[in-house]
């Protein structure tokens, strides 16, 4: 497929960012009048027409962001589900949150004919990941979920993988252009042409799902506009890690393995990478921690995504190597790019400074002797995605109390599992407290579409006027009516 029918704009002007804008807002009408079935149709196109360019793509992907072509397959998959995930989400219309309440009388007086439903924000920029050059870049879930909400999209594609960004829109764009939307997609690059697409008055809704200094960024810039637009970036943190000793007795080489592989999978360059590992000090703790150390010592180097995100590593290793009360306990291979290493601190020397997240295959073990504590700790942490348990079934009181000091700090609690892996499913929830930017919402799931809808309801409205869903003949689609919850 030739990608020279869909360049990336480089606005030189206000003005050419100002049409682009108009464009995909009246796109974004024409688009959220289709018929739900009719988006969902477009959105299953999409995902064959991935399917016919697979391997154009793996190329394009493996190329740009040094990834093992598994793990752009596997990502590949991820995206393709994701377009099918989201039909299916569309075509059921429980999203909707339809309510009909029929004329009648209440004890404040003659109730009028009201109904509900969610609609479509308007056009929505999505910012491209680094670390995900399919499942969360121009293809990806903040896209696509956009799409089956019923809005227009514009990408703002990333540096780092261009020609991936460029091929994948030019697959979506001709599937949107053979269903007549062909501003449906479009794709910008570079940061004064965001900056001023950001600023645009029709532009409704933004999405990024990235690192909490490119989330920053972003809000930074709309905290300028005139008009207040919601953000809804997911973002990166320490995502906590507590093992109680009768786990690592139980599973000491098991765990030790699989963290090892959660915590250097993709180089560590993952939103979900467990940051800080809390594990007990005394002699099972030493003995987890030397299984631990043999793991990472068998790790190889490689080159990160991009020389930015290189350079931040190891700053950011440099600074826990010259941190005081801080421990080298093991390290990778020296190679190409950079090494995975392993740090320690005691629970009573741990500091700010280490609890930031460290972008790559890295790691801090923290000892600590008593629950209470750690139980302070992890309460005064920063927002996380994730925080993780691992525990057997005789920890049943420790288990309450540490998910009960994560609980406020995080959006996904995982037990006997491990964070990095984020399932594509109904009831997934990716997103946390600050710096994820607002706690009410994923980026992953079938609610990732509630970030790009708002409630209308309308009053005494004759049914030609109504929407398909709201009027009394509508069938099959999930409603309350008069307060019953009818689920056909």
């Amino acid at each position: 497929m030739s990608t020279e029918s869909f360049p990336f704009l480089h606005a030189d002007t206000p003005d050419d960012v100002a049409e682009l804008i108009t464009r995909s807002a009246a796109e974004s009408t024409r688009w959220s009048r289709r018929s739900r079935q009719d988006r969902a149709d477009v959105l299953e196109t999409m995902a064959t027409a991935f399917e016919a360019h697979q391997s154009e793509i793996v190329i394009r992907a493996c190329e740009e962001t040094h990834l093992a072509e598994t793990r752009i397959q596997g990502e590949l998959a991820r995206t393709l589900y994701q377009f099918r995930f989201f039909a299916d989400v569309i075509r059921e219309g429980s999203y909707l949150e339809a309510i009909i309440d029929h004329p009648g009388s209440t004890p404040m007086g003659p109730r009028p004919d009201l109904r509900r439903m969610l609609t479509p924000v308007g056009p929505v920029m999505v910012f491209g990941a680094s670390n995900f050059p399919l499942a969360f870049s121009v293809p990806g879930g903040d896209t696509v979920s956009a799409l089956a909400a019923g809005s227009s999209v514009i990408v703002k594609a990333h540096e780092g993988h261009p020609e991936t960004s460029r091929f994948t829109g030019a697959v979506m764009a001709e599937a949107a252009r053979e269903a007549g939307h062909p501003d449906l997609l479009t794709l910008v690059q570079g940061r004064q042409t965001a900056q001023r697409a950001l600023l645009e008055n029709q532009l409704a809704a933004v999405a990024f799902t990235g690192s909490a200094q490119g989330g920053q960024a972003i809000q930074a810039i709309l905290a300028t506009r005139e008009t207040p637009i919601p953000f809804y970036g997911e973002l990166s943190g320490p995502n906590p890690m507590v093992f109680t000793e009768n786990a690592l007795e139980a599973r000491r080489e098991e765990i030790a393995s699989d963290l090892t592989a959660s915590v250097v999978g993709s180089m560590g360059q993952l939103c979900t990478k467990p940051g800080l590992v809390f594990i007990p000090a005394g002699k099972t703790g030493d003995n987890f921690l030397n299984s631990l150390s043999a793991q990472f010592s068998g790790q190889t180097g490689a080159p990160l995504l991009t020389r930015g995100i290189e350079d931040a590593y190891r700053s950011g290793i440099h600074a826990r190597t010259d941190a005081e009360a801080v421990t080298v306990i093991s390290h990778g291979t020296e190679a190409a790019g950079v090494r995975p290493q392993l740090f320690a601190v005691e629970l009573d020397r741990l500091r700010s400074a280490h609890r930031q997240e460290c972008f790559g295959p890295t790691t801090m073990i923290v000892r600590f002797s008593d629950i209470r504590p750690l139980l302070a700790v992890l309460r005064e942490l920063e927002g996380s995605l994730t925080g993780s348990v691992h525990a057997e079934s005789a920890d049943g009181e420790l288990v309450t109390l540490v998910i009960d000091a994560m609980a406020s700090r995080v959006g996904r609690i995982i037990v006997n599992g491990y964070p990095t892996g984020v399932a594509v499913s109904w009831a997934q929830h990716h997103g946390g407290p600050w710096p994820s930017t607002n706690s009410l919402h994923t980026s992953v799931g079938a609610t990732a579409l509630r970030r790009f809808l708002r409630p209308i309801a309308y009053q005494d409205a004759p049914e030609w006027v109504l929407p398909p869903e709201l009027r009394d003949d509508s069938a099959g689609l999930p409603r309350r009516v008069d307060g019953v919850l009818c689920l056909h």
